[in-house]
């Protein structure tokens, strides 16, 4: 249904009379017509109760001048608030009294829109369709009996949509053959915009999907043009249907998402009034009470004029009616006050379990943080001294026993990093970079990094890369990695002698954005149809007879989260004992000029002739070693030192050219050493080493002098990338 033109007429339309009316109290005119505009001015703002009462203003002095075209005016302006507060017998109620008193002026206009409200009411709640285009077509009795192309061309619109909720669409159709080209050709948008909807609703009915696609993408182009959000909503609804009907499911799915996204955020924000609009429509009731008492005391002033005896009486009733109104208005009161008590009451309770939520989540983070850095530094250490063993020893190079102690230190490691990650996400801490990087190469590494899964479960792995898509892509190639290795590594765990393809196709393209269709399909267990929803729930790995399978339940609870901060939702389809298959779609920019200029500011070779004097700051004895043995490979003089104090000493009797600092360390900490360094006026380009999350210490490591930060454990190839690039920076700086 094409409900958005419609709405908007009644709240822009409805209070332009006043150029038919002729008066003699042109002062209170003026004062109701200012009531009526504000009225209007309130609705607009969604200020129901605001609107009600300056109705209900213009109401009582419509009534002293005893003028029936703005006494019209001002209940059909109340029946619009309760037809959008969804309360349509109060609406029908107060347009028939409207309608009542606009026969008696004979304004062709007033009456074409009171019938076209009443025609709404009931084909639009779907009260009974039928009396609603009984009501339409009175209405455009009255727009023709005026000539308002306008008023018309809408009617004629509101009559067809009617006819096709029906499913009459011949009737419907010869509504608005004879207006398409006077619309088309200077009709405004949204009359363009409901024309074309209705012409692909027609053409879908019969069987004519290609002109249905014709208008259904018009209606579209116009919508999103103008932000027309609503009727948006409309076209998709109908768009889904259409494809749903000529079983494309591609499209059908694609323009589903479309209206679900759209949908969402639509009702999202009606969501947010909720509250205000439940409080309104009981001050609306009351309003409802008070009107029915002024018109009924406007009637019994006028038979006091016309029955003077009837003035006692008359004075007794009002006084008993305001006694009751002081009685009820007490009650009121008192309940209100009441209520209020119960509020504070509650706004406490809520205050206070607020902030124990927040203090558990602060607690949450510093455990997580904490426990994240006690398990990485010995991991470091883990890590470094299985490579010192295969540097010394070559012999031991192939031995298993070396091999499983690394894969379970970087196994361990991965764990760690999914709780971190978990937490992130959790508290929404994660933003997307944009890095240039080629889909190939990122595809190949993480290939390369899972082989050993796919040769110990004898599966073959298989990567299929669309040729259409560019060759540098924009975006954050880390979070995606993180994707695809997770649900690569998954798909090799639960496969025996099969097959894992990864595959990549360009899905589409809008302006500088490729949306990118990523998919990991096996061949192996499957997921029972009951645990499909649980799988992408925290902790949670489903039970398995056959094999003991490892980890903690958090890969794909990632993967899910990570899909959704792109912008997207990931799509699983599964069955036991044949496979089972992951697929989401992202957009990375392609922009040839800001690739070239990334790639042009990209150090290509960083090796040196030259032997440099590092300096590292660490307290740790293990980790010294592994620090040392790794710059000493790489030759480079290295000096160790326990902590701050001793490192300021060391400043005092040699030349560095690099500082490796760690940051928790006993007596004074890394960033407090750093200060005092940068004090004494020394510019040794200086390099945080730590256990800590980069993201935790990075603002306060810039702040206090540091120049960059590696998070242990890394590999060695990064650590004298980092610190072949703060050498250069400074040679250039100098």
């Amino acid at each position: 249904m094409i409900r958005t033109s419609l709405i908007k007429f009644l709240t822009c339309l409805f209070f332009n009379l006043s150029l038919f009316a002729q008066s003699d109290n042109e002062d209170k005119i003026k004062i109701i017509e200012t009531y009526l505009n504000k009225a209007t001015e309130a609705f607009g703002e969604l200020h129901f109760d605001k609107s009600v009462e300056f109705s209900k203003k213009a109401l009582i002095i419509s009534f002293e001048i005893d003028d029936p075209l703005y006494i019209a005016q001002a209940y059909n302006s109340i029946g619009v608030v309760y037809d959008e507060c969804s309360q349509t017998d109060k609406a029908i109620d107060f347009y028939e009294k409207a309608l009542h008193y606009a026969k008696k002026v004979n304004n062709n206009k007033l009456n074409n829109w009171i019938y076209g409200n009443l025609g709404s009411v009931y084909y639009f709640n779907q009260i009974d369709v039928e009396k609603g285009i009984d009501f339409y077509k009175k209405a455009l009795y009255f727009a023709e009996k005026e000539k308002d192309s306008m008023q018309i061309e809408f009617t004629r619109m509101n009559i067809a949509s009617a006819y096709f909720s029906l499913n009459k669409f011949k009737i419907g159709e010869d509504y608005i053959k004879d207006i398409k080209d006077k619309i088309l050709k200077s009709g405004n948008d949204e009359n363009k915009l409901s024309l074309y909807t209705l012409q692909g609703i027609y053409e879908s009915t019969y069987n004519n999907p290609v002109e249905a696609e014709k208008n259904y993408f018009k209606a579209l182009e116009i919508a999103q043009s103008n932000n027309y959000e609503s009727m948006l909503i409309n076209v998709y609804e109908n768009m889904i249907r259409h494809y749903k009907k000529y079983k494309n499911k591609k499209l059908e799915d694609l323009y589903r998402a479309k209206y679900n996204e759209l949908k969402e955020k639509v009702y999202s924000e009606e969501k947010l009034e909720n509250i205000d609009k439940t409080a309104i429509e009981i001050q609306l009731d009351e309003q409802r009470v008070q009107l029915e008492k002024i018109e009924s005391e406007s009637v019994l002033n006028r038979q006091k004029v016309r029955e003077s005896k009837l003035v006692v009486i008359m004075f007794v009733v009002i006084v008993i009616i305001l006694l009751l109104f002081l009685l009820v208005l007490y009650k009121n009161i008192k309940t209100r006050e009441k209520l209020n008590d119960e509020l504070r009451d509650t706004n406490e309770k809520l205050k206070i379990a607020k902030e124990k939520a927040e203090e558990a989540s602060q607690l949450k983070t510093q455990f997580v943080s904490t426990i994240t850095h006690e398990l990485r530094t010995p991991l470091y250490g883990v890590v470094g001294i299985t490579n010192i063993i295969v540097d010394e020893h070559k012999e031991l190079g192939s031995s298993p026993h070396l091999k499983s102690l690394k894969f379970s230190a970087k196994y361990l490691l991965s764990l760690v990093n999914d709780i971190l990650q978990i937490s992130k996400i959790e508290e929404r801490k994660i933003v997307l970079e944009n890095l240039i990087f080629n889909l190939p190469d990122e595809v190949s590494t993480i290939i390369n990094s899972v082989e050993y899964i796919a040769e110990k479960n004898n599966n073959k792995l298989i990567v299929e890369i669309d040729t259409e898509i560019p060759e540098f892509l924009i975006g954050d190639k880390l979070r995606l990695s993180q994707i695809i290795m997770n649900l690569v590594s998954n798909a090799l765990k639960f496969t025996k002698d099969g097959q894992v393809i990864v595959s990549c196709d360009l899905d589409r393209i809008e302006g500088t954005k490729h949306f990118i269709q990523f998919k990991v399909k096996d061949n192996g267990v499957g997921i029972a149809k009951e645990n499909q929803e649980k799988i992408f729930e925290k902790f949670v790995q489903i039970e398995r007879k056959e094999e003991d399978y490892q980890g903690t339940g958090l890969g794909l609870s990632i993967v899910s989260s990570l899909v959704e901060l792109f912008g997207s939702k990931i799509h699983l389809e599964s069955e036991e004992n044949i496979g089972t298959t992951f697929s989401f779609t992202i957009p990375f920019e392609h922009d040839e000029k800001k690739s070239q200029e990334i790639i042009n500011n990209i150090d290509v070779d960083l090796s040196e002739d030259n032997v440099y004097k590092i300096l590292v700051v660490e307290d740790n004895k293990i980790n010294q070693m592994v620090t040392k043995k790794i710059i000493q490979t790489n030759n480079m003089e290295c000096t160790i030192v326990d902590d701050g104090y001793a490192a300021l000493v060391a400043l005092d009797r040699e030349v560095f050219d690099i500082i490796l600092m760690d940051i928790n360390m006993p007596l004074i900490n890394g960033f407090d050493t750093t200060k005092r360094i940068r004090e004494r006026g020394i510019e040794i380009p200086i390099i945080a080493l730590t256990a800590f999350d980069k993201h935790e210490v990075t603002d306060e490591a810039f702040n206090s002098g540091m120049n960059d930060v590696i998070v242990k454990p890394f590999e060695p190839s990064k650590l004298f990338q980092v610190i072949m690039n703060q050498i250069h920076k400074k040679k250039s700086d100098s």
